[in-house]
This record gives structure tokens, C-alpha cells and sequence, in this order.
């Protein structure tokens, strides 16, 4: 791999508010001209304190970074292609894994996605099963990854999961993000042990690291150390400190070349230096494009023999058919997924509501007819927000894992949306029947099969558009609290205009009653239990028809109403997941 004068360049957007002044975009470089090259065989260590563009030299060498970003990155004399894709492994800094699966579920999950058609079921299981041997992963073999609040494997256990999923595909390019952050010596010794044996077995290892011990800097074979998106020093590792005693920088003290490294990048040429911190940096600039540029460039004309040539169209895109990607992620999501859809407390809380609905409207008589419209008119108000709240988190949640195995080609987005969306509807639907079915008969409602199963199957519909709803809020927003109050604006004013709370909606403002899920679902509900002729008592001896009851005469019930009712929640229906698939694509989470 070659880069050469690898310039990125961000524009910084306008400052300013209601109160503030505008001030004008300006224009930041990030990477300032960095150029190297690392060879199979060989690890490369790029070093730098916080903020030096670590990190985006690594993206950018990945084919992972978009936008103004100049210079040449060849692998094998040839642009990034799919080609190098199917060939590079990349593990960022945060391991973003699914905490309730086993070590083993995730590394096999990874297997069926990414690894050629080619291969069995079986021949992918046993990669996996390879790769845990390999990273010395047997013993946690089955233990869960955990999370923040979800007792797993340790820091170091979880690091080596992520390079293993990144060894199914046998890179011969490995890219890492920090891989001993936040690990103890002993844990980051074995994970660069790990690193260096893979390095020595052929393939090519770039890394960023901020601050190694002497033990790990002497297993790199070259560094790259950088400050402010200034290159100082590439070269080999073993003769990083007797060049810049050649250019008036030795330590003063025995002590670890890399924070040796670190504090020249700082500007801190000595611990007792009272010199001026930004003109040491540009010495060392300077020093770097005199003494070493040249150098660095002309190692970068390498014989041609050292270039593999690779075959993209004989590559396929994918490795595995839709169909297959559906089916490995539609397992895999639920395995995932139902420990938060079934979880103690989402149990607990639809049960007692449940319970409490029941007892409030204990066996309530069709007389009382204010009393059970205002049961349904509940039904669709807490089956509108509790599923669009399940779903508004669902893709701010995923964002991650989505960019993360998306940017490695493992599945295509319509694969993953379906399985996703099908995937999702037993765990979401059955909560509500359980709800629907407890409350039905403690209110004494109509004892018939087709009022009860009419009335469930327009609930569980509501489910399923409310979920839709969430699930594009989610992908529009992206950010949960911005989307948790636009969502509640939403179905709030769905709900206000559902006809039950204003019956006399003014002309210029009714028309949002024709894109309410709660007027669809009222109206629905009010049609599963009522029929247009029925009647009530409404007086001493006195009776009314249901229709002409003021909160069911507003939406109507039964006739031409009902049928439109149903077509407008099916085109909610497929409307808002068509909605959240678009958005999808448009927030940047797919890059190919």
C-alpha cells in the first residue's frame, strides 16, 4: 500500500443563532501531505497525541473517508476498489458488536455474511471456528459480548472478537483504530503479540496508536508519527531516535521512544525546554521536508513485481444472494432483539396497564356508551405511542453496526430492512394481543369471535402503522431525543384530531384528520363493536341510536368509511417504511 501526498480538507459550517451573529464557514486541513508505504510482512504504527489525524490518515487509507480528500492511495499500484474491499479488514476504535450474542454467534453471524457462496454452511462455521482458536478466544467461546450494562467478555476479549471478524475474510490489508485503548500492558502486549504474528504471516497491519509502552513500539517494523496533520517521521521504527539526534532532538533521559515521540509532536523538545512549543513543531516540519521527504518519495517507486494483480470483474459484489443475507440477518436479529422486546419490564409494564385498563372498565354495559368509546379511543391512543416509541430507537441504536458492516460490503441494504421489518412483527405483536385480550373481557365487551378478532386485527394494524411511523422518524432524525419529540408532537396532534377530544374541528385545520392513524383506528375499533342501526339506552325510557352517539357521529362507523379507512392505513403502512428505507440512504450509513 502507497500513499502519497494524502491532503483532506474539511469545510467548518457557519457559527450563529437567534442571537448570535453569523460568522463565516472557513475552510480547515486535516492531513497536510502525508506520504509512506507499507509492505506485506510489515506493521506500520502511526502515532500522534489527540487530534493529530490519526485516525483520519486511517479512514482515508481504508477507502472508508468521503469528501475533499487529495493525493494518491494505491494498493498494489491500483485505486480502492470492491476488489480490495473483499481484501481489507477494519476495526475501529469502538468495538461495535451486539451485546446478547456469544462469541461464537458473532463470529459465525460474520462468517455467513461475509464469506464467499462458495463455501458451505459447515466449511463457514469451522472459519469461524478457526479464528477463535487462532485469537485464543476457547475459552469465552460461549460467553456473551455484554455491554455498559450487560455483564460480557473483558476489554480485551472483545477487541480480539472484532479483529476476528475482520480475519474471517483472511485480509491481506488490516487496518485498526486504537486496538489497546482502554486495555491494561499485559492485555495490549497480547493483542499486538497477535498482530505481529499476523504481520509476520504475509499480511500488511496499519494501526494508530497513542501511547505504547517500549515493549510494543519495538514490534513495529515502521512509524509514522504525526502533528497537527504533519508528517514528522516515517521510516522504520528501529531508527526513529537516532534521527532526530541527527536533527537536534535526543532525549535527555533513558526513556520509552514513544512518549519520547509523543512530546516532540507536543512541541516539548525536553522536560526542562522553556522553548517556544510552536516553533519546535515547525522545526521538526521543516526538518521532515529536508531530510526525509525525498527520501520517503523515492521509496516510493517500487518495482512493479511487487504488485499483485487483482481481477474486479471476475469479483462479484456480493459474496452472498439476497436471500441468503436475509435469512443469516433475520436470525440473527432475532436472536438480538428479543431480549429487549420480551424484557422484564416492557412485560410488567403492558401487564399491569393491562390489568388496571380491565378493572376501570370492569364489565362495562353497551348503556354506558360514553364509557366504552372511551376505551376505544384509549386502545388507540396507547397502541399509537408505545410502538412508535419501540421503533423511533431502532436505527439511531443501529447506526453504528449499519455503517460498520455496510462500509464492508457484508450485505445490501434492502436485505438487512426486510429482515429488520419481518423480523420485528411476532416480538411487536404479540404484547398488544396479550393486552387486547385481557382487557376485551374484564370490560365485557360484545361476547362474539368476529367483534373480538376484528377488533385485535385493527389494533395489531395500528401497531404496525404507529411502528412504521417510528421507524422513519428514527431514520430521518437519527438522534433520539430530537426524534422522541418530533414523535410525540406527531402522534399527539393525531390524536387530537381523531375527533374524540373536538368535535367541531374548524374547516382550515381538519384536514390533518385524514393522515391520523388514531382517527383511522378509532374508527375501525368503533366498527368492530357497533353496528350502524344498534341501539342504546340514552334515557329513563328512552332509546338512541349508536351512530348518532356525538363521538362516534363524528367519525362514523361502518359503510364506505371503514374501507377507506383500511386502504389509507395500508398506504400508511408501506408509505412510512418506504419513508425510513429513503432515509436510510440518505444519512450516510451506506457506501456502496
Amino acid at each position: 500500500m502507497q500513499f502519497d501526498e494524502v491532503v483532506y480538507r474539511i469545510r467548518i459550517a457557519a457559527g450563529g443563532g437567534l442571537l448570535k451573529k453569523k460568522t463565516k464557514s472557513e475552510e480547515r486541513v486535516i492531513l497536510k501531505g502525508i506520504s509512506g508505504m507499507v509492505l506485506p510482512g510489515e506493521m506500520l504504527a502511526m502515532l500522534g497525541p489527540s487530534g493529530s489525524g490519526k485516525t483520519t490518515l486511517l479512514t482515508a487509507l481504508g477507502g472508508r473517508l468521503g469528501g475533499h480528500l487529495a493525493g494518491s492511495i494505491t494498493y498494489n499500484g491500483k485505486p480502492f476498489s470492491n476488489a480490495m474491499k473483499r481484501n481489507t479488514g477494519f476495526v475501529t476504535q469502538d468495538d461495535v458488536l451486539y451485546p446478547h450474542l456469544t462469541v461464537t454467534e458473532t463470529l459465525v453471524y460474520t462468517a455467513l455474511l461475509r464469506l464467499p457462496r462458495t463455501l458451505s454452511k459447515g466449511e463457514k462455521a469451522e472459519h469461524a471456528e478457526a479464528v477463535i482458536a487462532q485469537l485464543g478466544l476457547s475459552r469465552c467461546r460461549n460467553s456473551i459480548i455484554g455491554g455498559p450494562f450487560l455483564r460480557g467478555v473483558s476489554g480485551g476479549e472483545r477487541k480480539r472478537v472484532s479483529i476476528g471478524q475482520e480475519m474471517l475474510i483472511n485480509p491481506s490489508l488490516l487496518f485498526l483504530d486504537e486496538p489497546t485503548s482502554g486495555l491494561d500492558s499485559t492485555t495490549a502486549q497480547k493483542i499486538v503479540s497477535t498482530l505481529w504474528e499476523l504481520a509476520n504471516g504475509g499480511r500488511t497491519v496499519v494501526m494508530t496508536i497513542h501511547q505504547p509502552s517500549s515493549r510494543l513500539f519495538y514490534m513495529f517494523h515502521k512509524v509514522l508519527l504525526l502533528s497537527e496533520g504533519n508528517p514528522l517521521y516515517f521510516g522504520k521504527g528501529a531508527a526513529v531516535l537516532d534521527y532526530f539526534s541527527s536533527v537536534g532532538f535526543a532525549p535527555s533521559v533513558a526513556m520509552n521512544p514513544a512518549d519520547f515521540l509523543l512530546d516532540l509532536a507536543n512541541g516539548v523538545a525536553t522536560a526542562e525546554s522553556n522553548e517556544d512549543q510552536a516553533a519546535i513543531k515547525q522545526s521538526l516540519v521543516n526538518a521532515y521536508k529536508t531530510q526525509l521527504s525525498a527520501a520517503v518519495k523515492s521509496e516510493l517507486d517500487v518495482d512493479s513485481s511487487l504488485h499483485t494483480p487483482t481481477n474486479d470483474r471476475k469479483l462479484k459484489r456480493w459474496s452472498n444472494t439476497w436471500l441468503d443475507q436475509f435469512s443469516v440477518l433475520f436470525r440473527r436479529g432475532i436472536k438480538e432483539r428479543k431480549h429487549e422486546s420480551f424484557s422484564t419490564i416492557k412485560i410488567v409494564q403492558v401487564l399491569v396497564v393491562a390489568i388496571l385498563t380491565g378493572l376501570l372498565w370492569w364489565q362495562s354495559p353497551v348503556d354506558h356508551l360514553q364509557d366504552q368509546v372511551g376505551l376505544f379511543f384509549f386502545y388507540s391512543g396507547f397502541w399509537g405511542f408505545y410502538p412508535l416509541f419501540q421503533a423511533i430507537f431502532t436505527f439511531p441504536q443501529e447506526r453504528m453496526m449499519l455503517s460498520k458492516e455496510r462500509a464492508s460490503g457484508m450485505y445490501r441494504l434492502s436485505s438487512y430492512f426486510m429482515a429488520l421489518t419481518l423480523g420485528d412483527l411476532p416480538m411487536e405483536l404479540v404484547l398488544p394481543t396479550v393486552f387486547y385480550a385481557i382487557t376485551y373481557w374484564m370490560a365485557g365487551l360484545k361476547h362474539t369471535a368476529g367483534a373480538f378478532f376484528s377488533g385485535l386485527f385493527v389494533l395489531l394494524y395500528s401497531v404496525l402503522c404507529s411502528q412504521g411511523l417510528g421507524l422513519a422518524i428514527g431514520a430521518a432524525v437519527m438522534d433520539q431525543k430530537s426524534a422522541t419529540t418530533l414523535g410525540s408532537v406527531i402522534m399527539l396532534t393525531f390524536l387530537l384530531a381523531s375527533g374524540y377530544y373536538v368535535q367541531h374541528v374548524p374547516a382550515f385545520i381538519a384536514w390533518i384528520k385524514y393522515i391520523s392513524i388514531s382517527q383511522y383506528t378509532f374508527k375501525l375499533l368503533l366498527s368492530s363493536q357497533y353496528e350502524s342501526d344498534q341501539i342504546y339506552r340514552c334515557g329513563t325510557n328512552q332509546t338512541c341510536f349508536v351512530r348518532d352517539f356525538p363521538s362516534i357521529k363524528t367519525v362514523g362507523i361502518g359503510g364506505r368509511g371503514s374501507i377507506v379507512a383500511v386502504l389509507a392505513m395500508a398506504v400508511m403502512l408501506v408509505l412510512y417504511r418506504l419513508i425510513a428505507y429513503v432515509a436510510l440512504m440518505r444519512v450516510g450509513v451506506t457506501r456502496n
